[in-house]
């Protein structure tokens, strides 16, 4: 018998790389949506599909009992929403209520709980040549960082959950659509970017990330938390111009002076406002994108986890934007 992988999130970016890491180890997938979930892309993956119900404690514990699972990746949650509390509800609430169903549901059959959190749940850094570890103190500049920190503290107070966080930087490849919109701006020559102060960034190949996550079940560590990335640092036009040499394209660079977008995203705010969303560009999330250093820091990932990414940014690059091309996306 396979042992069962239980995988939130399974119809989105992240989780449909998840579902691919976890059947190369063998694993039986069961993968969590939505009732409303595109899964049309997961067709022809022997994954069994099961709709949970985070708001409803007792429900959500005989979904577990039912399912057996020995391993739990939880990958969902929301990037986008209308205020501090529905971040908190929907990515710290709900994981909450997940684990401590698991635990009481599964017992000791669950051998590992991986929480996929967020370097948004630590922070930028202000120093440009400091690194973000794990021991740096959390001061998250956004409501969903806020949300993932608190998810991370929240689930660290049930005793006995074999839990694991595991918290990526920008992730992109295959299916991402965030960074994506640079590289489709890139492909057509355009190249914009906030103000002209220096930055350092970091990002993460998604298989990569994958792969770590879904290897960190097997490790045997309990109550620990790891940094990902794929342990550079970039300046802010490292990922286009590696899209510019993949795409032998030439760009017109052009640096918005941070007012005129921060006007912007204030004005994006009051329209989506009456509409009761929240929009893309907004000024907690101008704060994350003009902060001057997300580098991270994977020593402790790299010792304790073996973790060792394959992909470098250019490598990993070449792949997604082949990708996008190949799905009619470019």
């Amino acid at each position: 018998m396979k042992e069962k992988v239980l995988i939130t999130g399974a119809s989105g970016f992240i989780g449909y790389h998840l579902i691919e890491a976890a059947m190369r180890r063998g694993l039986s997938v069961y993968a969590g949506v939505r009732a409303d979930s595109d899964v049309s892309h997961l067709k022809g993956y022997e994954v069994k599909f099961c709709t949970l119900n985070y708001g409803n404690p007792a429900e959500l514990k005989g979904q577990l009992a039912a399912g057996g699972f020995d391993y739990i990746v939880h990958a969902a949650g929301a990037t986008r929403a209308g205020s501090q509390a529905a971040y908190d509800t929907i990515n710290a609430q709900y994981a909450y209520n997940l684990a401590q169903a698991a635990m009481e549901a599964l017992g000791n059959r669950l051998n590992s709980f991986v929480l996929v959190s967020s370097l948004a749940a630590m922070g930028p850094l202000d120093d440009p040549q400091a690194v973000i570890d794990e021991g740096v103190v959390p001061a998250p500049v956004t409501a969903y960082g806020r949300s993932k920190l608190l998810a991370e503290q929240k689930l660290s107070t049930l005793n006995g959950l074999p839990l694991l966080v595991l918290r990526p930087t920008a992730v992109y490849g295959p299916r991402e659509r965030d960074l994506f919109i640079m590289m489709r701006a890139v492909s057509k020559g355009i190249e914009a970017y906030i103000g002209r102060a220096p930055q350092q960034l970091s990002f993460v190949y998604v298989k990569d990330l994958a792969s770590v996550i879904i290897n960190s079940l097997f490790s045997g560590l309990r109550h620990e938390s790891f940094n990902i990335s794929d342990g550079f640092s970039y300046d802010q036009y490292a990922l286009a111009d590696l899209s510019k040499q993949i795409l032998h394209q030439k760009t017109l660079r052009v640096h918005l002076p941070y007012g005129v977008v921060k006007g912007l995203a204030v004005t994006m705010e009051k329209v989506y406002g009456w509409r009761g969303k929240t929009p893309v560009l907004n000024r907690e999330k101008l704060q994350e994108l003009t902060a001057a250093n997300w580098v991270c820091s994977i020593d402790k990932a790299k010792s304790k986890l073996g973790y060792h990414p394959k992909y470098s940014l250019e490598h990993g690059l070449l792949e997604t934007l082949h990708w996008y091309h190949q799905y009619k996306w470019l």
